[in-house]
């Protein structure tokens, strides 16, 4: 396909409610910077805009456009924001942190936004550091499809983990008509492929003494969604786009542990091509992840840049940020998380 230059592209930025915890999304796009003035512009602009999406968030999650930036939009657009049921926020109700906060706010501030979650997590001590090795043991065993048996015994080892990953398949139903008690119930209900996607999930899951783990949990579930969505979009095979989620998922992983990257995927039986994507952006997975990393710093310029060199367009995009923003939801209520093709 012919990627289109005159539409800009748009992210959705996740917030922080008060205490630390994933609660909110920020609208934020390049659209502020096209010709406000020019009625073919605006009209494109609005045209990619994913109304029917940016709606069905809006009916789940508090969502918000910044009010000082309204003027700057072209015309239509901070209208059908507010139609499709978002809303001005003013900059006094945003906070922004670039490291883990005290949650003692000033009464106005009613949102966070920064990169305090990826900073430096907190030097694990006792059963935290157990935990965290346990949990790195399981992405190793996983990832090289171990026995069920020996998967389930790390599994008996971390009851938070093993919690959550029989509360996400109960949620999940399957017209099985029985509660699922057990780790091999749970893969036959969901197949080894599908298994290995939510295991990984789960390791981002509330984790005790890490404040950032529940927004890391949303972050990775965004991108993970969207790479696979993107490299769909950009005409890759079965095989790659589950290439693009793992991408996605994995991404985020040295954050979580606190370690380089590199010496968490070291012991990890991962594909070359998912390996140059996540350490040095080679590739085509490489080049997707490095678009949604543009847009999280809300590079829109390189974003529009890049999606053009990958033949997507920007209306695409747009859906797909929306569309991965959904899943987040899906994933991370209530460990409820839909299927997917």
């Amino acid at each position: 396909m012919t990627a289109s230059t005159a539409v800009p592209p748009l992210f959705l930025q996740l917030l922080a409610d008060r205490d630390g915890g994933p609660g909110a999304l920020l609208f934020g796009s390049g659209i502020a910077a096209a010709s406000g003035a020019d009625a073919d512009a605006a009209a494109a602009q609005l045209a990619a805009l994913p109304v029917a999406q940016l709606g069905a968030l809006a009916a789940r999650w508090p969502c918000f456009y910044r009010a000082q930036s309204a003027a700057a939009l072209a015309a239509p657009l901070p209208e059908a924001l507010e139609q499709a049921g978002w809303k001005p926020l003013e900059e006094a109700a945003l906070h922004r942190a670039d490291a883990v906060f005290d949650t003692q706010l000033a009464p106005a501030v009613r949102w966070v936004t920064g990169d305090w979650h990826l900073a430096p997590p907190p030097k694990p001590v006792g059963n935290q550091a157990a935990s965290r090795a346990l949990a790195l043991q399981l992405v190793q065993k996983v990832a090289a499809e171990a026995d069920t048996h020996e998967i389930e015994t790390l599994l008996r080892h971390d009851p938070t983990l093993s919690y959550h990953l029989l509360k996400l398949v109960n949620s999940l139903g399957m017209g099985t008509g029985r509660r699922v008690t057990s780790f091999s119930q749970a893969i036959l209900i969901l197949g080894r492929q599908q298994l290995r996607r939510w295991l990984n999930l789960m390791l981002f899951s509330s984790r005790s003494g890490d404040m950032r783990s529940a927004m890391l949990l949303a972050q990775v579930a965004v991108r993970a969604r969207a790479l696979e969505l993107l490299a769909r979009a950009a005409g890759m095979d079965k095989h790659s786009q589950e290439q693009g989620f793992m991408v996605g998922m994995f991404s985020l992983l040295g954050t979580l542990f606190g370690l380089p990257l590199a010496e968490v995927l070291r012991p990890l039986p991962i594909g070359d091509a998912v390996q140059q994507a996540l350490l040095e952006h080679q590739g085509e997975l490489g080049a997707l992840l490095a678009l949604l990393e543009r847009a999280e710093a809300g590079d829109f310029a390189g974003l529009a840049a890049g999606l053009a060199a990958a033949q997507i367009e920007a209306a695409d995009f747009n859906r797909i940020v929306a569309d991965a923003n959904l899943w987040m939801l899906d994933v991370t209520a209530d460990g409820a998380a839909p299927n997917h093709a």
